[in-house]
């Protein structure tokens, strides 16, 4: 089972980062431009927190706001639960899977380097037969959390 280290080091540099004063419309085209679902949201050069499209429905649209002038540091994700870079792929999946996230920021001696995603577990799961009974357990865990989610809004 490969480190979060290893993990990281394919995937290449992180390159959706964006300064806490930034505006959600600022992140979301950033988003769009990269394809992807998240933004990481730093403050001074130092992680801060994480903005991601779950942050935009619930936070934004769902509370009227407008991303024009909403900041990112009002809106953000920031208390994620973390991981070392020398945590395995497994430990990240449980993680996860306790704290019902998909995404994980990673800390080595207290220093920001990166973020984890359940995508990249995903991957590393196809690759990493290993891997799979613990990504099993965090889908089955998840669809039947968002089935009574949904149940108890009707």
């Amino acid at each position: 089972m490969r480190t979060i280290s290893a993990i990281l080091a394919a995937k290449g540099p992180l390159s959706n980062t964006m300064e806490a004063s930034a505006t959600v419309l600022e992140a979301l085209g950033l988003m769009q431009c990269l394809n992807t679902q998240f933004v990481v949201v730093m403050r001074c050069g130092k992680y801060a927190g994480v903005f991601t499209e779950s942050d935009y429905t619930r936070k934004v649209i769902l509370r009227n706001r407008h991303s024009h002038n909403t900041l990112l540091h009002e809106v953000m994700t920031a208390d994620l639960p973390f991981v070392s870079e020398l945590d395995t792929a497994g430990h990240a999946i449980l993680m996860m899977n306790l704290y019902k996230t998909r995404y994980l920021p990673v800390f080595e001696d207290f220093a920001f380097s990166g973020m984890i995603t359940f995508n990249d577990l995903m991957r590393e799961a196809m690759r990493d037969k290993e891997l799979m009974p613990f990504m099993e357990e965090t889908i089955l865990s998840r669809s039947a959390s968002e089935s009574m989610s949904r149940d108890a809004l009707y």
